[in-house]
Parts: C-alpha cells; sequence; structure tokens
C-alpha cells in the first residue's frame, strides 16, 4: 500500500487543481486512496492520542479530488436498467472471501470505503464513499451509511435509518456511531455527531451537531 505520508503529500499536491499534464499522476495518487479505504488502512476519521475523534482532512480531500478527476459514463450494474455516475466510482466489487453477507435485493456499496467481516446488508441498503462499518454490524433494509460515517463494531442500524454523510467541508467530523449502539428504525444522525458506545437510539430520534441532550439520570 505504500507509505502513508507519501500519499497524503501526492494528494495535497492536488488541492487546489490538477493540472492536465499531472492528471495521471493525480489518478494514480487517487486510486491507491481508494484501494487504503477499501482496506481499512486508511480512514475518514479516527481517534487522536486523547482518545478524541479527528477528521483527517487529506483523506476526505482525496475523496473529493476523485470526483474532480471523474467523468460520467454508464455505471456498470449488471441489471437491466441503465445507471450514470462518476467513473471514479463505480460500485464495490465483494466476493466470498470478504465475509461480507450481502443479501440480494438492490443494495449497493460505492468503491472506496471498507466493511468488515461479518458484517449483514439488507435490501435495499447503501454505503457510501469514505464510509468505515466495522465487523458484525448489521446494515438494514432501507438504511444509508453516508459518505465518511465511521460505524463501530456489533452496531445495528435498524430499517430505514440514515446515517448522513459529511464529506465537505474536508475538515468536519463525519458521523461516528461507536461500538455496540443500536440506531433504531427510523432514525436520523446527521451533521458530525458523535454517538458513544452501547448507546440505544428509540426509533424516529433525530440526532444534529445542533441537538441538546439532557441527562434525565444526572
Amino acid at each position: 500500500m505504500g507509505d502513508t505520508g507519501a500519499l497524503r503529500e501526492r494528494l495535497e499536491e492536488f488541492a487546489d487543481g490538477v493540472p492536465a499534464h499531472r492528471e495521471k499522476a493525480a489518478l494514480e495518487a487517487f486510486r491507491e486512496l481508494k484501494a487504503a479505504l477499501n482496506a481499512g488502512t486508511v480512514r475518514a476519521a479516527e481517534r487522536d492520542g486523547d482518545g478524541v475523534w479527528r477528521a483527517n482532512a487529506w483523506v476526505k480531500a482525496g475523496i473529493l479530488l476523485g470526483f474532480r478527476l471523474g467523468r460520467v459514463g454508464p455505471a456498470a450494474t449488471g441489471g437491466p436498467f441503465p445507471f450514470y455516475d462518476k467513473d471514479t466510482y463505480p460500485l464495490r466489487a465483494l466476493g466470498p472471501d470478504d465475509g461480507v453477507r450481502l443479501v440480494p435485493g438492490g443494495s449497493a456499496i460505492r468503491d472506496g470505503c471498507y466493511v468488515a467481516r461479518g458484517v449483514v446488508c439488507m435490501p435495499p441498503m447503501y454505503v457510501n464513499v469514505g464510509a468505515y462499518v466495522d465487523e458484525g454490524t448489521m446494515v438494514d433494509s432501507h438504511a444509508l451509511v453516508g459518505s465518511c460515517a465511521q460505524i463501530g463494531r456489533r452496531v445495528h442500524l435498524s430499517a430505514a435509518a440514515q446515517i448522513g454523510g459529511v464529506l465537505e467541508p474536508a475538515g468536519a467530523l463525519p458521523v461516528i456511531i461507536e461500538d455496540e449502539v443500536l440506531v433504531g428504525g427510523n432514525c436520523g444522525v446527521y451533521e458530525g455527531t458523535v454517538v458513544r458506545e452501547r448507546a440505544v437510539l428509540a426509533p424516529g430520534t433525530v440526532l444534529t451537531g445542533g441537538t441538546v441532550v439532557f441527562d434525565l439520570v444526572h
């Protein structure tokens, strides 16, 4: 995969634009980033030394670079209906060795996200670019894992739960759902909200960055 620091430097070279003569180099750097995202070796957000979640702005900027480099064309889905998307972001190709249970019926996982072994995807669901879904998690029907969202181990995203994407600005923290959280049906979690481990969100709960939470126990 190469050195992360070197990859970061290569991507940051194109932060302000991609000259025509450097487009090939930009595409190579972007593809290396996408492979690292697929493997889970690079993440859009992670804990620092104090355990505080921080966005990796260079990773998110690299994801945005992929949109600038891509051209809209037919998307190969294998189905009867035509779709069109940026050619830099096809659907993720999963195989039996990935250990992901992807039940047929309209689900899609975009290339450039990590889906760990033991994850169960019930149709239809969607996982967007930059997302990280850790082992043993259930993504139920009609659930969304938005761009760059970080989902922990053994999380249950119930039917129609919406985990919002936060791709721009690049420095903004994405939504974080920590380990063993239950997100009830029709919940919405948006705007960089952090849901701590083992929390339970009742069905229909909506959390945003500005939501005031009262501790009724204390």
